[in-house]
């Protein structure tokens, strides 16, 4: 009984300290967000070899912001705003998707200065040929898809090289969706063949996206690659910083990726041969993403390289849709073979309901069905332990100070009424993986962002606006102490006591869909220990 609760509050100590450390981190002073632009910041990738050679990024110093003309790109679920210096993407509004601090506001992913520093950007590398430095003309001041079209596309056009060749960027966007193709056409008036190469970048500053309510919780940000041979791969800002990132080089196949909670953007190549590159531009400004081989052009000859963008929410049916492997941009943590699953019957349940708050629900009931027999086994445990409670008080009492044959006389007790003490953690021990799986499903789908429950509910993904589920979820716990046998030791006892007000304080800043997910569980888990209990009870008073 003892080791089982020694083991409990060890646990629970191990806890206190990690969100205690995720609470001084989460509450640290933020550095104020840049207002420069991050046009003209970033380094160029250019070629250490000869044209038609694999071509490796490079860094160029740091240039002056250059105010250029923008275009607007309106479609049925974004805003784009292109800049005519490189036809960067540098402002993109989500419009199905509410601010985080504001739900009147759309959300911004691609962000020019008013919180961070993040675009999308793309270049020519070769001998005077346009790259995202480069002041190009805007075909128009505006483009806005319009009723009965399907898609919506942007030109800009570089000024011709010196030896005559012309680039146009192309930017396409399509109706209901957060895909894009970015393009060059380029025709070459030289009187040599070139073999150029095009480089598909994101320029983001290092800090952390928007992040999940609770203590302690931090998801990733940072660019991510993807092919076939190596999977998927993360690198972190401070890596890249540190000239420590780990990340394949060349590849056939695969994409590049800048992750955040919720909403990601990516490259996708069709096959063929890549290059992938993640350079520290400045102090507080990194770029990721990937150079490819434009097929040689003849003299009077045109050329074509389309890449296809992604730059939207992480929902998993645009994520696979998009590119192999590019749904795994959610993250579930380090129990993503749980996780995944997880959401699959999650997301069946909001099928069947159309509320993801129900959907919670029916699922904490289904985990709860499959682990009944081990919960039973614990609960039952747990129960008899209970009924040890008086006796083994008297042990105490009997033998004072004198741990060795206290101990003894415990053992001796617990062998003739077949009672095992560490019943009751190892089902619970089984259990907490799935747990903690679902706690990130929860944490980091996008669908459940600003997903409403009913009533005072309006957005699973955030805390409980007047904390009720959390003083639900505290009474119940409070409710599951009583029902389990008291400590014989007053001080753990208190400690037991304690635990469901800590753990109250905890939840009130926890997203509303992870707080009603743990009232479900504990409400079950009271009416299936009271069940064990009573039964336990009436087969004790029956055999005396």
């Amino acid at each position: 009984m003892d080791n089982r609760r020694l083991i409990l509050l060890l646990v629970f100590s191990f806890s206190l300290v990690m969100l205690w450390d995720g609470w001084q981190k989460h509450n640290q002073p933020k550095v104020a967000a840049p207002v420069a632009s991050a046009a003209g910041t970033a380094g160029v990738p250019t070629p250490t070899t000869a044209p038609g050679a694999s071509a490796v990024p490079g860094q160029a110093p740091a240039a002056a912001p250059v105010a250029a003309p923008k275009a607007i790109i309106r479609t049925d679920v974004l805003v784009a705003e292109v800049s005519a210096q490189g036809g960067d993407i540098v402002r993109l509004e989500l419009t199905k998707h509410h601010a985080s601090e504001d739900r009147t506001r759309n959300y911004v992913l691609f962000d020019n200065g008013e919180k961070h520093l993040y675009s999308a950007q793309t270049g020519l590398i070769g001998n005077g040929l346009p790259t995202h430095k480069t002041l190009f003309t805007l075909g128009a001041a505006e483009a806005t898809l319009k009723d009965g079209q399907d898609a919506v596309t942007l030109r800009l056009d570089a000024p011709p090289t010196a030896d005559g060749i012309q680039v146009a960027k192309l930017i396409t966007f399509h109706r209901g969706s957060y895909q894009a193709e970015v393009s060059y056409e380029i025709t070459n008036g030289s009187g040599a063949p070139i073999a150029p190469h095009a480089y598909f970048q994101f320029t983001r500053d290092g800090k952390p996206a928007e992040q999940p309510g609770g203590f302690g919780v931090q998801t990733f940000t940072g660019p991510a690659f993807y092919t076939e041979a190596e999977k998927y791969q993360k690198v972190s800002f401070d890596d890249i910083a540190a000239k420590k990132a780990k990340f394949v080089a060349k590849a056939a196949d695969g994409w590049a990726a800048m992750v955040q909670h919720y909403f990601v953007a990516g490259w996708a190549p069709a096959a063929g041969e890549r290059e992938f590159f993640a350079n520290q531009v400045s102090s507080d400004l990194y770029s990721a993403g990937v150079i490819l081989p434009v097929a040689a052009i003849a003299p009077g000859q045109s050329g074509k390289l389309a890449v296809p963008l992604y730059a939207g929410p992480q929902e998993q049916s645009r994520l696979e849709s998009f590119a192999k492997g590019f749904d795994l941009v959610v993250d579930y943590g380090w129990l993503t073979i749980i996780a995944a699953p997880l959401f699959w019957v999650l997301e069946w349940f909001h099928k069947l309901t159309g509320n993801w708050g129900w959907a919670i629900i029916l699922v904490t009931i289904a985990l709860k069905a499959v682990f009944f027999p081990l919960s039973a086994a614990s609960y039952k445990s747990m129960a008899k332990m209970k009924t040890l409670g008086p006796r083994l008080q008297r042990m105490k009492e009997q033998y004072g100070d004198d741990k060795m044959k206290m101990q003894q006389a415990m053992m001796d007790l617990y062998k003739r009424e077949k009672v095992n003490p560490l019943g009751g953690c190892l089902p619970i021990l089984i259990q907490i993986p799935v747990f903690i799986a679902l706690y990130w499903v929860l944490l980091g789908v996008v669908e459940m962002r600003g997903a409403p429950w009913l009533g005072w509910i309006h957005d699973l993904s955030v805390k409980d606006p007047y904390y009720i589920l959390p003083l639900i979820m505290g009474a119940t716990s409070f409710i599951q102490t009583r029902l389990n046998p008291a400590p014989p030791d007053p001080i753990q006892a208190k400690v037991m006591m304690m635990m469901p007000i800590l753990f109250t304080f905890m939840f009130l800043w926890f997203p509303a869909g992870l707080v009603l997910y743990w009232v479900v569980n504990n409400t079950l888990s009271i009416a299936q220990q009271w069940q064990i209990n009573r039964m336990i009870d009436a087969g004790g008073k029956a055999s005396e």
